[in-house]
């Protein structure tokens, strides 16, 4: 059986058709712009690469592109299922769950806690069941791993209330990732999952570590929003709560408008004013962009503070994976990070370190070192695994 792993954003749907048990991976793509006249899907097929122009078109459009491609490689009939990348499902999922009416509805009640995810995984999910409504949905949620997280992990000190009536607590984000990877490091240390205690360390335009006991997750960086924890590309991290009754008054903004400039004029591009993108801060800071340096540093300095208290989740540390855009492919932020980590007993060696970039995973660290990993994330062959293994059990 084939699985279609879909994954929307608000202008974007991103799919993959793969299966669990092999390799090959005959069609994915990225529809991006939708709902301008710039939109397009961007397909991979056989080794080469098309972009087909859908001025207008949106998510229904984009997956006709889908299908169009799916009918040309004789494929469509191969679909045995569709699983889509939900972002928050609150505390109402704690695994993979099938997609009847009646889970999309509770996937709509969980809007208010992610309005900037959940409403275009929505639109894609019903796009996407208009377009193969003759197979199984499966909706897989970023927060669903971390509902192991114990109750002192995942509640704020606020009012009981809060908690009881509106769902104010932790639920944490990129679980998916975070699974993914805690299994491939088992792997490639050769010790089971079940008797490692790993941090995984999520890093790329939004960002979260993990504290992973058992491949199980005890604690996480992101909260109630992906907007807490680490500093990310656009995003703000932590920031004292009184910020935004703060600046609501000085500035004469709405509190929406904080959260929103907390969201996308923040992060790395905040402190940079230049870019958002590592790449580009790294090339900048090295031609002594002051901004650019700055937002590095700070990046790696909150990062590895990050680092040292998720060991307090898990009482003993093994180990710590670097995964994501940034921690798979800049050298420079897991040498920094590492070097303030020596503390816990981490020792680079710097010839693996640059060695594992653009795809080349491994351990970074020298022999007597605390092990530090590099695995590459595969979110979409995550989505298709539980995808598959949910539909063979018939729920």
């Amino acid at each position: 059986m084939w699985t279609l792993v879909v994954n929307c954003g608000s202008s974007s749907l991103k799919f993959a058709l793969l299966r669990p048990d092999t390799p090959d991976v005959p069609l994915a793509g990225l529809a991006e712009r939708l709902g301008t006249d710039a939109a397009s899907v961007r397909v991979d097929r056989a080794g080469e690469r098309v972009t087909v122009p859908l001025p207008g078109g949106g998510y229904p459009e984009a997956f006709g592109v889908v299908l169009a491609e799916l009918g040309a490689l004789d494929l469509r009939e191969q679909v045995g299922a569709v699983g889509h990348r939900v972002v928050h499902g609150g505390d109402l999922f704690s695994a993979p769950a099938l997609l009847t009416p009646e889970v999309l509805d509770a996937v709509r009640a969980c809007v208010p806690l992610a309005p900037l995810h959940n409403p275009a995984n929505i639109a894609g999910i019903e796009a996407a069941q208009a377009a193969f409504g003759d197979v199984p949905h499966v909706a897989v949620f970023d927060t669903a791993f971390h509902q192991t997280m114990p109750e002192v992990a995942y509640r704020y000190a606020v009012p009981e209330s809060w908690y009881r009536q509106h769902g104010v607590r932790r639920y944490g984000f990129h679980g998916t990732s975070h699974a993914y990877v805690a299994g491939e490091a088992a792997r490639m240390l050769d010790r089971p999952l079940e008797d490692l205690n790993l941090v995984t360390a999520h890093l790329g335009n939004g960002a979260s570590v993990c504290a992973v006991a058992g491949g199980r997750s005890a604690d996480s960086s992101m909260g109630l929003t992906p907007l807490e924890g680490l500093v990310m590309g656009t995003r703000s991290g932590d920031v004292d709560p009184g910020l935004h009754d703060f600046i609501a008054r000085e500035a004469g903004l709405s509190l929406t408008q904080v959260t929103a400039a907390l969201n996308k004029e923040s992060g790395l591009l905040g402190l940079s004013g230049l870019s958002n993108d590592m790449r580009e801060l790294e090339e900048a800071a090295g031609r002594g962009h002051a901004g650019a340096r700055l937002a590095v540093e700070v990046f790696v300095y909150r990062l590895a503070k990050t680092v040292a208290g998720m060991a307090v989740a898990l009482g003993r540390l093994d180990g710590l994976v670097f995964t994501g855009g940034i921690g798979e492919n800049s050298a420079a932020v897991r040498s920094a990070t590492l070097e303030r980590l020596g503390l816990l007993g981490f020792h680079l060696d710097a010839e693996a370190n640059a060695r594992a970039v653009r795809g080349q995973g491994g351990v970074i660290t020298t022999p007597e070192s605390l092990p530090a990993l590099v695995v590459n994330t595969n979110e979409e062959r995550m989505i298709a695994r539980e995808t598959a293994q949910l539909v063979a059990r018939g729920l």
